[in-house]
């Protein structure tokens, strides 16, 4: 059993490991039973060396284009109202959990700007009515709070 590093390229942002095209070694286990199966990086070789351009193109052409358009995406949540209206139990508590997607289809609607869900950082699943606040990471340097209310339909 090979216990040397497996080489990957990413396909997509992993947290605590990088970016999409960046070249990682990571434990063979971690590699072929985690990142491959979910789609989060594949095998290097010299020929997907050639695809690492691409992957890097399409990142740069999603990725915030930089800390002022960042910060300005900041300021533009910070002055957002996000609502939202789920079925709650008399207790006050949520008939399911409200997700990264929903977040990010509420702050659409309340007017703010297209976000990534990856970059949307949840600390505890939302299972209550009330308020609630969430981290939206837009760049390396720049992370904004957005503040949600949810109340009951």
């Amino acid at each position: 059993m090979s216990r040397a590093p497996m080489k990957l390229i990413l396909t997509q942002e992993v947290g605590g490991l990088g970016a999409p095209g960046d070249v990682v070694d990571v434990a063979p286990g971690y590699g072929r039973n985690y990142l491959i199966p979910r789609g989060f990086a594949m095998p290097w070789t010299r020929g997907a060396e050639k695809q690492i351009d691409l992957i890097k193109r399409a990142r740069s052409a999603r990725e915030i284009r930089g800390l002022e358009d960042a910060q300005a995406i900041a300021n533009q949540l910070s002055g957002l109202r996000v609502r939202m209206r789920r079925r709650a139990g008399a207790s006050g508590r949520l008939f399911g959990s409200v997700g990264s997607a929903d977040i990010v289809a509420a702050v659409r609607e309340a007017g703010g700007p297209e976000l990534d869900r990856r970059r949307i950082e949840v600390r505890d699943p939302i299972k209550t009515i009330g308020s609630h606040q969430v981290r939206v990471r837009l760049h390396a340097e720049v992370s904004a709070p957005v503040d949600i209310e949810i109340s009951a339909s």
